[in-house]
């Protein structure tokens, strides 16, 4: 064997071994992520405690908002009243006098 060939089977053997050091360390600090991110999961009576808190809060937030609505509809039921037919007169007749001086402009 010349000297050439030996340089060569070892530079292709040191690539190989770089390769695989390189494959080992991603592959190490990839899977030392996934664990870090991993999501935990909730047993049923941490769920069931935490869905009793919500309801709860939702309730306290409900009464806080329902005291200020009864005020509201007592000040303004938010109903129009009808109006008298001497008003609709009177503005039927505002109505009528503006289009005749639109009219007239035209």
């Amino acid at each position: 064997m010349n000297l050439e060939s030996i340089l060569d089977e070892l530079r292709s053997r040191r690539t190989r071994i770089e390769q695989a050091i390189a494959a080992l360390t991603t592959h190490d600090s990839r899977s030392s992520k996934a664990r870090g991110m991993k999501r935990g999961r909730l047993s049923a009576a941490a769920r069931a405690r935490i869905g009793a808190a919500k309801k709860a809060w939702w309730a306290k937030q409900k009464r806080k908002t329902g005291a200020a609505k009864s005020k509201l509809t007592l000040i303004n039921t938010g109903r129009r009243r009808p109006m008298s037919s001497a008003a609709r007169k009177k503005l039927s007749t505002l109505m009528k006098a503006r289009w005749a001086e639109r009219k007239k402009a035209a």
